[in-house]
């Protein structure tokens, strides 16, 4: 080699090259958002087209915020939240085919799927549509399926891994190949395969419809958690973690051979876990570590060393997780190839960040948004289970707009567990909370003061309609009055049309006061069962004392 080969080596060409990161304005950021200080390695934030969704810190139970995109500035402290788990919420994650239901899991050792109206929540969220139970202990980490309509993965520290089928609500797969606790799961593009990383060190690829482990190798040999990501469709994966020494790293391996990486580098000597984050069409992955204020980001090639530094982008603020938007989701008119949402360690605040492409033109660059993926399903739960595989379903983002999904709950038989609730049921719950003022006196003695005087026309106050009136304060009897048809007045209009029409106040009295109802109907129901049981008690009691009785008479 000459000196003029060893002086100049020359630039590689990349137009991914001077990819820079711009944060929001304070007024487009989350602001007064009390986000959780759970020590669980989760990113504790998921984005998509609609919606942001962030873990908070509560007292008791786990919560989590959900926001539609457009709801920036700073939050109301008594914000609805979804609060229906009994534990901390470990992670969450949106639907990729419905941007309405996202599935969330908890200490509690269930996973639940909820339903998110287009407007955002009105109230706090308690009525799940799925409850998935069969972990034995906390789950921690869950990931839908790319490719597959209504397949979930869950993982726990019970070293499980359970393939959901949500629309049944029911596990069709239990994966047994760990022997230590799951640290991060990862699909490759069209779903066949699933890397894993776990606790005893070892990067795993597993054929998930069967359970059956591919490759395995030993990966990182720090004590620290460490995270993978599938890269592209050339069956590599990337992996990131601690060296024996705590430097942290990031490695490339051949999926189908795991016994040595094709490339290993070492990223800093930081103590935060790295999470990899990969993006499909621009063939760039993202590192973000935990209790870091930059995020570096390289470009991957097919040929070695595999992964090009490109840049980092820079923050004083450290970050307590990054959740990020889908391609379908981002600014094509900037050229912004992708965003994330920042939640700040220090205050409350999640903050998006724009990884923007300098480009003079306004035109749509073709180069940088190739065809992404859409939000419509490639396969059916069934046909994947049967063993099919498809790459996802591709749409442009030519049109500049940003594309969601627009999905009512309907009824469909092939997902009886996604259903709405039975109308007639419905009607007989909403029965059975309704308070009603019993009167004790003889049948004979109110019968004949409830009447009108029809002469003057006036309506006589009776004993009877004093002491009913009297106990009718409760919220619920005071919206049956407003509702209720009064003497001489026209049929009132249904509770129900007045809601659609945009009664918003209203519909959030109502459910209060059903809800109220029914927790009242349910003590009482628990205190009838405990009478119950006294009784049967003192029953026995009574039966032992006659036993004895003759005994003592002779």
């Amino acid at each position: 080699m000459t000196n003029s080969q060893v002086w100049f080596r020359g630039v590689r060409s990349s137009k991914f090259r001077h990819v820079y990161g711009v944060p929001f304005k304070r007024e487009r950021c989350y602001d007064n958002i009390k986000i959780t200080r759970n020590a669980h390695d989760s990113n504790f934030c998921a984005v998509n087209p609609k919606f942001v969704a962030i873990v908070t810190e509560v007292a008791g139970g786990g919560a989590f915020l959900v926001l539609p995109l457009d709801h920036t500035g700073r939050l109301d402290f008594n914000a609805s939240r979804v609060t229906g788990h009994k534990g901390p919420v470990l992670d969450i994650k949106w639907n990729p085919f419905n941007d309405n239901i996202i599935a969330s899991c908890s200490d509690d050792c269930t996973v639940k799927l909820w339903h998110i109206p287009d407007g955002g929540l009105s109230m706090h969220l308690t009525d799940w549509l799925v409850e998935l139970h069969g972990h034995k202990r906390r789950v921690a980490y869950i990931e839908w399926h790319p490719t597959a309509e209504n397949i979930l993965l869950s993982a726990g520290f019970d070293y499980l891994i359970f393939v959901w089928d949500v629309g049944k609500g029911e596990a069709v797969k239990i994966i047994d190949c760990h022997s230590d606790v799951i640290y991060c799961m990862s699909f490759n593009r069209d779903g066949s395969l699933l890397a894993t990383t776990s606790k005893d060190k070892k990067l795993r690829v597993i054929e998930p419809r069967r359970g059956i482990v591919l490759s395995e190798g030993q990966c990182h040999t720090g004590t620290k958690a460490s995270k993978c990501t599938f890269l592209g469709s050339q069956g590599r994966v990337l992996t990131t973690g601690f060296s024996r020494y705590s430097d942290r790293q990031y490695a490339v391996w051949e999926q189908h051979d795991l016994s040595k990486p094709l490339v290993c580098e070492t990223i800093d000597s930081s103590s935060g876990v790295v999470f990899p984050y990969y993006d499909y069409d621009t063939n760039m992955v993202y590192l973000a570590g935990k209790g870091d204020g930059n995020i570096r980001y390289y470009e991957v090639v097919d040929e070695a060393p595999y992964v090009h530094f490109l840049n980092q982008f820079l923050s004083g603020n450290p970050q307590r997780g990054l959740g990020f938007v889908p391609k379908r989701g981002v600014n094509t008119a900037q050229c912004e190839v992708f965003r994330f949402y920042k939640l700040h360690t220090s205050r409350g605040l999640c903050e998006p960040i724009s990884m923007i492409v300098p480009r003079k033109s306004d035109c749509f660059q073709d180069d940088l948004y190739p065809d992404t993926a859409a939000p419509q399903p490639a396969l059916s739960a069934r046909d994947w289970m049967s063993g099919m595989n498809a790459p996802p379903l591709l749409i442009s983002l030519k049109t500049g707009v940003t594309i969601s999904t627009h999905k009512p709950r309907t009824n469909n038989k092939d997902t009886p567990a996604l259903q709405p609730q039975d109308a007639n049921n419905r009607k007989k719950f909403a029965f059975l909370s309704r308070e009603t003022t019993p009167d004790y006196r003889p049948l004979g003695t109110w019968q004949r003061e409830n009447h009108v005087n029809e002469t003057d026309n006036v309506t006589v106050v009776t004993e009877k309609s004093q002491k009913t009136n009297a106990n009718q304060t409760t919220k619920f009897h005071q919206l049956q009055k407003m509702f209720g048809k009064q003497p001489g007045e026209l049929e009132p209009v249904p509770l129900y049309k007045q809601i659609n029409h945009g009664d918003v106040f209203t519909e959030h009295e109502l459910r209060l006061a059903f809800n109220r109802q029914g927790e009242e109907l349910r003590i009482v129901k628990r205190q009838l069962q405990n009478s119950q049981q006294r009784v049967r008690e003192l029953e026995q009691h009574i039966a032992t004392l006659q036993a004895k009785l003759p005994n003592n008479t002779s």
